[in-house]
């Protein structure tokens, strides 16, 4: 139970890591490069930024799963997850809260992990949407300033 305990720390930290780097890399970078003086994007860079911005979010997602992947590879007993890819599209399932459940993990102690993912999946694509709205927000903004002329 100790394992699991400490596993589960440290995936949740390193995703959240992950995830906070990640964020504020690219609200600075977003920023700089498509917002105006008061930090709002124009007519010209809405979309782009709209569109970069999910990118960027899906990609660290997909860092994420492969974190989870790699320690279900690294911690499960047997071949529970006889393969990388089995491993990636569990973690992707558990991650996003599908649930499809034709993989399912048979060791009782760390199918705990799986549940954890789900929570930390949870988290981490509300944080997602928090941020994907914010720069909707400033796109909006700056479309209303542009459309009446400001």
């Amino acid at each position: 139970m100790f394992g699991l305990l400490l596993t589960t720390i440290v995936l949740v930290a390193a995703t959240v890591a992950i995830h906070a780097y990640g964020t504020v890399y690219w609200i600075r970078y977003l920023t700089g490069r498509y917002a105006n003086i008061d930090g709002d994007f124009t007519r010209d860079n809405a979309l782009p930024a709209l569109i970069w911005t999910a990118v960027v979010l899906l990609m660290l997602h997909l860092i994420e799963v492969v974190v989870w992947a790699l320690a279900y590879l690294l911690v499960l007993p047997g071949d529970q997850l006889a393969s990388f890819e089995k491993a990636i599209y569990f973690s992707i399932v558990t991650f996003t809260t599908v649930g499809y459940g034709d993989i399912t993990l048979i060791d009782h102690e760390w199918r705990l992990l799986s549940g954890i993912e789900g929570l930390n999946g949870i988290l981490l694509v509300g944080w997602t949407t928090a941020l994907l709205f914010a720069v909707f927000q400033r796109c909006w903004k700056g479309l209303a300033h542009g459309h009446r002329g400001q």
